[in-house]
């Protein structure tokens, strides 16, 4: 695996913040066609992707930068995520791509790390829920978001599942399936 430039993680962070704003308003306008709503964001979870993404292929700095500042870009360009959850979904994203980041040079399956980034980002998102309603009495939330939020993303853990170890191997072979040679 090849050390990235200072310039090459940059572009991954803003790469895949503007990929994390766009991605979910793609399943908004099918949503919104479909009459389901923002279902299809809260249960695919596209957002996730590119962060995972990033700390994946760029490193802990690249994927905790992009995971906090993309639910904030799109707070500002489009409204979403709403002003409750805004903070929730910064702090999850950050951990997504800092754990994701800090597993990037592990030997273990890309898999493995994407399901160990999930479960930490889930889990520091879920003491930041608990904390915010019983520690600072936040009423604009409420903790069973914290489970709801699980059942309804698990077909996009399981998208994550699939698509991130190919997407990870894609961009570090260089596409050589053949030979598994890294470019």
């Amino acid at each position: 695996m090849k050390k990235l430039s200072v310039k090459r993680q940059v572009f991954a962070t803003i790469g895949a913040i503007a990929v994390a704003v766009v991605l979910p308003q793609l399943f908004h306008v099918v949503g919104m066609v479909s009459n389901m709503g923002t279902a299809l964001g809260e249960t695919f979870l596209p957002m996730h992707l590119p962060i995972l993404l990033a700390g994946l292929i760029a490193g802990p700095y690249a994927g905790a930068i992009a995971g906090l500042l993309s639910p904030l870009v799109s707070f500002g360009l489009t409204a979403m995520p709403g002003p409750a959850m805004l903070p929730f979904m910064m702090i999850e994203l950050c951990m997504y791509g800092l754990f994701a980041g800090l597993l990037r040079k592990t030997k273990m399956p890309t898999i493995a790390k994407v399901l160990l980034a999930q479960v930490g980002g889930r889990a520091v998102r879920a003491g930041a829920i608990l904390a915010s309603v019983y520690l600072l009495e936040n009423t604009t939330i409420h903790t069973a978001v914290i489970w709801n939020s699980i059942i309804a993303g698990i077909p996009g853990l399981i998208l994550q599942w699939l698509l991130l170890p190919l997407l990870v191997y894609r961009i570090e072979c260089g596409g050589n399936y053949e030979t598994g040679v890294h470019e």
